[in-house]
């Protein structure tokens, strides 16, 4: 039984991490429209770009909360916001249910 816990987690570990594709999620939106910004808010932008390509996508939700709770965004940087928050949350979706696939094929 303790064997396949293991299993199922090991499947889960490498489905979340090991199979997702770095290039889901279009930050270029989001590059441009931080481009002129002021220097903290194009840092946290960077933050952002860096974690979606490291695929860590915990990392990218966390930094893209703090950036939409700045007070002096432009109309198009709150959509950049949002549009990549959504991918974000989509690749994270889709991950956690091949992950539940991959855990039902195992038991």
């Amino acid at each position: 039984m303790k064997t396949l816990i293991l299993s199922c987690c090991a499947v889960l570990a490498l489905t979340l991490f090991g199979c997702a594709k770095k290039s889901e999620v279009d930050t270029a939106k989001l590059e441009k429209s931080f481009a002129t910004a002021e220097p903290a808010d194009k840092s946290q932008a960077t933050k952002v770009v860096d974690a979606v390509k490291a695929a860590d996508y915990n990392a990218a939700l966390a930094s893209l909360k703090t950036l939409a709770q700045q007070a002096k965004l432009t109309p198009e940087q709150k959509s950049a916001i949002e549009d990549v928050t959504a991918q974000v949350q989509k690749v994270l979706s889709e991950a956690i249910s091949k992950a539940a696939e991959g855990g039902q094929k195992a038991l």
